[in-house]
């Protein structure tokens, strides 16, 4: 079972990264996953030019190639009387609606629930929001930026009292990926149903949900105490001297998490060198090191502070506490254990020339996951319509009332 959605097609009405990034996971799976664009403008996002302060790319563009690889494209004019047959054989022939627009365009185009259920009765359903389908923001659009980060608590959350501003999301898409990834698992979940039960689901994922779920145990300890939460200090006094983060005399950063101190203090004190911390009278026990963790702390940080993050690594290689180097998006695209995996997966773009993606971190059989580029603006469409039983006349004929690409 190495790719388990093989005999699975969705089409994804859907642009951006959010929901599109749960097409490209099924299709990372399996799937025959069909993305609808307008036939003039293509995904909204192939609009974009920059980001992070970087050129977004022309043949090989990571914004599109994350969140669409392993798909077909086709341009289609929704709103074009002509593309409500081809619109009708597509859902017929699908088992996933997939689709991140709003209800009202929803409505206007005539792909609500109910619009598609009457061509496909078996069809699961899946919608993709910033807040939710119930309620009255279930017409509000929004992006991970506001819906997941901002609402969903992440902002406030990690950015300490002190700081002089408020903390932006980690990468781009950051939200829009762990939302999809949410939905790809929604949609197994639904497909697992109905091939039990014979019914079909319609299924709802949110981004405000996504980033409540992300935030859920200082959601709960909040509801629990029945009032906000103290927001985080830059430094908080320690409790365990094993747990937290310490910077390297190269200004790089090592993050402890030894959750049982007593257990790893000794191999730790002698990683550093420091063995007679192992006997000091301050340290001799768990309880200890617990109630002297400032002092321990105080220590660690200076001898950390003495040495390079290469010095370190060598140093901690092996070691049973658990620990790890705080990288950059450049260490994390090299990081050994990721490519052991098989998690950045190769693929060739449109032009021929090899590239690198981020896999989905799921994988079947202990098999590294296999890839394909995301398609051109309307790459398929003669070929999914050909699919469809259109004669070359008939394709002509859509493409001269401007109803497909």
């Amino acid at each position: 079972m190495r790719r388990p959605m093989e005999g699975i097609r969705v089409l994804e009405v859907a642009q951006f990264t959010y929901v599109p990034a749960a097409g490209a996971v099924l299709a990372d799976w399996g799937a025959d996953v069909i993305k609808v664009e307008h036939a003039e403008y293509g995904d909204a996002q192939r609009g974009l030019s920059r980001l992070m302060g970087m050129a977004v790319g022309d043949s090989f563009a990571p914004l599109m190639e994350h969140p669409n690889r392993g798909k077909r494209s086709i341009g289609l004019a929704l709103e074009k009387p002509e593309a409500r047959a081809v619109l009708g054989e597509l859902i017929r022939t699908s088992d996933v609606f997939l689709t991140n627009f709003l209800p009202s365009a929803r409505a206007r185009l005539g792909i609500e629930l109910d619009d598609v259920r009457k061509i496909n009765p078996g069809i699961i359903y899946v919608r993709g929001s910033g807040f939710g389908s119930q309620g009255p923001e279930a017409d509000r659009g929004g992006y991970d930026s506001t819906a997941f980060w901002a609402r969903g608590g992440s902002a406030l959350g990690t950015t300490p009292v002190t700081y002089d501003g408020l903390c932006q999301m980690p990468a781009g898409a950051y939200g829009d990926s762990i939302g999809g990834m949410t939905i790809a698992g929604g949609i197994a979940g639904a497909l697992f149903a109905r091939e039990r039960t014979g019914e079909p689901s319609v299924v709802d994922v949110s981004l405000l949900g996504v980033g409540a779920w992300a935030n859920a145990l200082s959601v709960g300890f909040a509801l629990l105490a029945g009032r906000p939460l103290p927001r985080r200090t830059n430094k908080t006094a320690p409790t365990n001297p094993l747990v937290g983060n310490y910077q390297t005399a190269d200004d790089r950063w090592l993050v402890l998490a030894m959750l049982q101190p007593g257990r790893y203090w000794p191999e730790f004190c002698r990683a550093i060198e420091r063995e007679d911390l192992i006997t000091d009278e301050r340290f001799a026990d768990t309880e200890r090191l617990m109630k002297n963790a400032a002092a321990a702390a105080a220590i660690i940080a200076d001898v950390i502070g003495a040495r390079s993050l290469a010095e370190w690594t060598a140093r901690f290689d092996g070691m049973e506490g658990q620990w790890a180097i705080a990288q950059d998006a450049w260490e994390v695209g090299q990081d050994p254990a990721l490519r052991a995996n098989g998690l950045i997966a190769e693929i060739t773009d449109a032009n021929g020339i090899r590239r690198e993606l981020v896999a989905n971190p799921v994988q079947f059989d202990e098999v590294p996951v296999s890839i394909t580029r995301a398609p051109q603006f309307a790459e398929h469409t003669d070929e999914i319509l050909a699919e469809l039983g259109l004669s070359d006349e008939e394709l002509i004929e859509l493409k001269l009332a401007g109803a497909v690409t």
